[in-house]
């Protein structure tokens, strides 16, 4: 899918496509395997579980019986997270209004917001 917005034309392509694009193109893979360990291990070793994952910021997987139950992460790594998300769903609102027609061209733009600053 392509839009023309001015004299550019945009390729529109699904947010997933561009997920993808970025983990091939050397973007860090979501692997966990070598991070997993069991609650008793965070319970016996909790100092140092926070400490390594502070130095390592890499998420660890928390199994009960097996399974696993959670994931712990370093401050840091949290709320560069929750960033991340944020601009993907502000990306993902902005492309909803291209595909419903939602824009204006630049041009129109930069000229109504000159013309409110030139009356204040």
């Amino acid at each position: 899918m392509a839009r023309e917005i001015g004299s550019t034309l945009l390729a529109i392509r699904p947010l997933k496509v561009y997920i993808r694009s970025y983990l091939i193109a050397g973007g860090t893979p979501l692997r966990y395997s070598s991070q997993v360990k069991p609650i008793s291990y965070l319970k016996a070793n909790a100092a140092e579980v926070l400490t390594n994952l502070a130095e390592r910021r890499e998420p660890l997987v928390i199994t009960q019986n097996g399974e696993a139950k959670a994931v712990l992460q370093d401050v840091a790594s949290f709320e560069e997270t929750q960033e991340t998300l944020a601009l993907l769903k502000i990306l993902a609102l902005g492309n909803q209004d291209v595909a419903a027609g939602k824009t204006k061209p630049a041009a129109e733009i930069v000229a109504r917001l000159r013309a409110k600053r030139a009356r204040a």
